[in-house]
């Protein structure tokens, strides 16, 4: 299950946040004026939104005159205690904090932009781009901490080990610099990544800044779908230095209010502040798209289900997210895309078309692919 960390100075919106992702999972997160209300973690299993899952399910009942049960993908998210600067030296909950954030997928880096005289804030005034810097740069003091614990292995000629001490050396460099190690080794390093993999380093994990703003200040920005993306838009006077793929613009005020709506209800809200998708269904969404998943689905009257997978992933292996003997023991897998499904109306038809593809051991799964696996005894 993915996991995704939100984090960020005490009183930046985080456990707000996350109520609003909570809002039918029960227990909410404390929230309060004053810092470190969150301590131990709060963490909520959440559904992946994908309406793909209802049309499915609509055509399940129309073919077998039975409404199967839906099931959707899911994502935990770790409410985590406030940040303060010396959170490396073990300042405010800084060693707990950043225990917390070892386990997770993705960061969620909340930034507070909206001032409210009734919340505190740690610094006594709202400054973004300073708040931003300090958790990165607590970040980068802990992973440094880490790299000079390690010691070489004088004598070794494997050259694995020899280039993890070469990587080593090169990132201490580079955190010395304020650059954080996903910018020295990025994802598609693999082999490089699986060699340090060990060190957990806190800024290796993809980042996903929220902006959290204001209804005021959420209002000013709807031309710009509520992302950041117009290098001329400003907060607070200052232009975001995380513009574009990796940034989001949420009011965590507003999507705690939309929460607490019945779902027609919240299609209104929505379309009043001329919005097309919560900010939560853009966070999860945006934090899919940081880790290449990608979801598969299946349909029958037992259940409409959504699956999570790498992009990349061959039937066998997808098939073994089901269940783990299903890698062994796939024949074929029957595929359809969601999108040609819709267009002919039930499977039954897509297979008197010849939709429907037998696939095999090579085959890569794609988002939104609807299968029914063959599998041997």
């Amino acid at each position: 299950m993915l996991e995704v960390g939100i984090v960020g100075l005490p009183n930046a919106g985080k456990s707000t946040l996350f109520n609003a992702l909570r809002k039918a999972q029960g227990k909410l997160a404390q929230t309060g004026s004053y810092p470190f209300t969150t301590i131990e973690p709060n963490v909520g299993v959440v559904p992946v939104p994908d309406e793909r899952l209802t049309h499915l399910a609509n055509i399940v009942e129309q073919e077998e005159g039975i409404r199967p049960p839906i099931v959707p993908a899911t994502v935990e998210f770790v409410d985590i205690a406030g940040l303060v600067k010396g959170a490396a030296e073990g300042e405010g909950l800084g060693n707990k904090f950043l225990s917390h954030i070892r386990e997770v997928d993705v960061i969620c880096h909340v930034t507070r932009y909206f001032t409210d005289p009734n919340v505190m804030h740690v610094a006594g005034e709202i400054d973004p781009q300073r708040d931003q810097s300090i958790i990165e740069t607590e970040l980068i003091l802990a992973d440094l901490q880490t790299l000079n614990k390690q010691v070489e292995t004088r004598g070794v000629k494997d050259k694995a080990t020899l280039r993890r001490w070469e990587l080593i050396q090169t990132l201490k460099i580079a955190l010395d610099s304020g650059k954080p190690a996903r910018d020295v080794i990025p994802p598609g390093d693999v082999d490089d990544r699986m060699l340090v993999k060990d060190l957990q380093l806190l800024t290796m994990k993809p980042v996903l800044y929220v902006a959290n703003v204001s209804e005021d200040q959420l209002a000013s920005v709807i031309p710009a779908k509520a992302g950041i993306h117009d290098r001329h838009m400003k907060i607070h006077g200052w232009i975001p230095d995380q513009v574009g793929n990796d940034s989001l613009i949420i009011s965590a005020k507003i999507e705690a209010e939309l929460a607490s709506l019945p779902e027609s209800e919240q299609r209104e809200y929505l379309k009043s502040l001329g919005l097309e998708a919560s900010g939560l269904d853009r966070l999860i969404k945006k934090a899919y798209e940081m880790l290449g998943l990608i979801s598969f689905l299946t349909m029958g009257v037992k259940e409409v289900r959504a699956w999570t997978i790498t992009k990349g992933t061959k039937a066998p292996q997808a098939a073994a997210v089901i269940h783990t003997d299903f890698e062994k023991k796939f024949i074929k897998a029957e595929v359809i895309s969601f999108d040609d499904l819709i267009a002919v109306g039930s499977r039954k038809k897509a297979q008197e078309l010849g939709k429907l593809r037998l696939e095999g051991r090579e085959y890569e799964m794609t988002d939104g692919d609807v299968v029914e696996f063959k599998i041997g005894t």
